[in-house]
């Protein structure tokens, strides 16, 4: 295992149009004075699993009242809690404790995989570890009820149907009228969320300098990097409250610990919400603060909250019935967010996508493998979205050229490396899927593109699909993001604003702790991986592969990523 010592990045001028240019901050370092009011704590366990216990915590840490009007809920922050069962009950006992920050249009459920990977793995070594998967505050919005039900049919209904569950309706997506409190949610207030949350379960500042590492994956890796470099009581002479003195050490999955988006060019496409307009930080938190700026960015296909709410509902129906034969795509509402979604995720050319025939409903289709068409590598056109679960199975498939066509140079940042597929024939044969450790078996039909290169093959494929459909429709804390805060992209956005770099009053934070960092062979970085920080490299990995593969690779060998966080937690040095 490399580990090196993370080196203080200026931020670089490669701005893509996934990452428009607004912003929007305030100063990070004047505490927030209620921000430890309440003091209420709750830990509810989810499950053990092979010797690995998850719960969610939730502590009350109320946001500042010029954050005005917002639900009740949204004072609270929360986690996911992984600990071994042979270990101590208490986290201060620990031998270490892992706090991880999620990317963009992420949640805590997406660590899932990685967090209990990695306790098993340190258990193996006799440490006894905690994997703190943290969930942004504006996750308090989001309505588990319908996915929670386990049936597909049932949370079709309540998400878009107004039915009742339990005696409960769902109170519809919120809309921007509805989120006036998230135009104060950038850099600022979600490092110091981290901050009053480790003090409020951590209150020995040795303990956590000791025992704690700190980073996150994607975004988040850029947000530990403002955490690290972070002063908190307002005084930049006094240390013990400084960001890098609460982490003996940091960690990056599929990024790197620093103050700059550069490195995560193509982790967002270019029709969300947020418009390309050069506007100035006091313009952009105007506009926020008024509404005339969209509180949470999204886009009109796929990434809303109407729209990925389907991810968790595929999960449901691969992990009720994962052989039979699926009738999602029928049995949604027909409107034009979904069929967009559907189109512009089934279609093979731009033809199709236009006309709209043949569509996904002609096809017939197993639960796993509507699942594995919405994020598979060799499927879904967004390389953020990307994993390695497989490969389409029984009948034909053909290539899919649309929104990029397959071949020539390999295709950068936005739509990934892989070859995508389609299966070829409407009102045929019913699709299955394949999952990653059958691929490359003596029965697999060895599908190639129409220029003759193999769509997949054995060392590309490395999540397992019922893992991720685990991950998607049964953690307490939604695997992605449904409304997530338009102003902490913008604040990172304009990073060289004086106000946000006023916030990074502590530089050398950002190499006063070591660093290990992990990349995806195919994701994000692929083809300029950072040298200088001598990353460990997952051959095969996609960007989500990082928190999602399976503990066991096709080759046998243990998941590396998990793997070196785990010998990381032994010795970070």
């Amino acid at each position: 295992m490399d580990t090196s010592r993370s080196r203080g990045r200026t931020p670089k001028a490669l701005r893509t149009a996934a990452l428009a240019a607004l912003l929007t901050t305030g100063a990070l370092t004047a505490a927030a004075p209620d921000a430890h009011a309440g003091g209420a704590r709750t830990e509810t366990p989810v499950g053990t699993v092979a010797g690995v216990a998850e719960s969610v915590v939730r502590v009350k840490v109320p946001l500042p009242a010029s954050f005005g009007a917002r639900p009740a809920a949204c004072d609270w922050l929360s986690y996911l809690r992984y600990r071994s069962t042979d270990g101590p009950a208490a986290s201060a006992d620990a031998d270490r404790v892992l706090v991880a920050q999620p990317g963009i249009l992420e949640g805590a459920g997406a660590f899932d995989s990685v967090a209990r990977n990695t306790v098993t793995r340190a258990a193996e070594q006799g440490e006894h570890i905690e994997f703190w998967a943290l969930d942004r505050r504006s996750n308090c919005l989001e309505d588990h009820t319908g996915v929670d039900s386990g049936d597909q049919h049932t949370a079709v209904d309540y998400y878009y149907r107004g039915k009742q569950v339990n005696g409960r309706t769902f109170a519809g997506f919120a809309d921007n009228g509805q989120l006036g409190w998230m135009a104060g949610l950038g850099i600022r207030q979600t490092v110091r969320d981290q901050y009053d949350l480790l003090t409020t379960e951590l209150p020995d500042q040795s303990l956590r300098k000791r025992k704690l590492l700190c980073g996150g994956h994607s975004l988040g890796g850029v947000v530990t990097g403002y955490f690290a470099t972070a002063d908190f009581d307002g005084d930049p002479a006094t240390t013990a409250d400084a960001g890098y003195n609460q982490c003996a050490g940091y960690f990056a999955l599929d990024t790197t610990v620093s103050t700059s988006l550069a490195d995560l060019s193509g982790s967002l496409p270019g029709d969300t919400d947020v418009p390309d307009v050069g506007l100035g930080y006091g313009a952009v938190q105007a506009g926020l603060d008024s509404g005339v700026l969209p509180r949470s960015l999204s886009a009109p296909v796929l990434l809303n909250p109407e729209t990925m709410t389907l991810l968790a509902i595929a999960g449901v129906g691969a992990l009720q019935n994962p052989g039979g034969e699926s009738d999602l795509p029928a049995y949604l509402p027909s409107n034009t967010d979904i069929e967009a979604t559907n189109r512009f995720l089934f279609s093979k050319d731009t033809a199709t996508f236009l006309t709209g025939s043949p569509s996904v409903k002609d096809f017939r289709l197993t639960n796993q493998a509507v699942l594995g068409a919405l994020l598979d590598d060799n499927s879904v056109p967004l390389a953020f979205l990307q994993s390695s679960v497989g490969f389409f199975d029984g009948g034909p498939v053909t290539d899919k050229n649309f929104p990029a066509a397959n071949g020539g140079s390999q295709q950068p940042g936005l739509f990934g490396t892989r070859y995508k597929a389609i299966p070829a024939e409407p009102h045929g044969p019913l699709y299955t899927w394949r999952d990653y450790d059958r691929v490359g078996a003596p029965d697999d039909p060895g599908y190639r593109s129409s220029d003759g290169t193999p769509f997949t093959e054995a060392g590309e494929e490395v999540t397992d699909i019922q893992e991720l459909a685990r991950s998607l429709a049964r953690q307490q804390l939604d695997f992605t993001e449904q409304y997530f805060p338009t102003k902490l992209v913008t604040d990172l956005e304009l990073a060289t604003s004086p106000q946000v770099r006023q916030l990074v009053v502590h530089p050398d934070g950002l190499t006063a702790d070591p660093t290990l960092t992990v990349l995806a062979g195919d994701g994000l970085l692929a083809g300029r991986f950072p040298a200088d920080l001598h990353p460990v490299i997952a051959d095969g990995y996609q960007h989500l592969d990082v928190l999602t593969a399976a503990p066991v690779q096709n080759d046998g060998r243990p998941e590396p990523v998990s793997t070196n966080l785990a010998r990381f937690a032994e010795n970070p040095e």
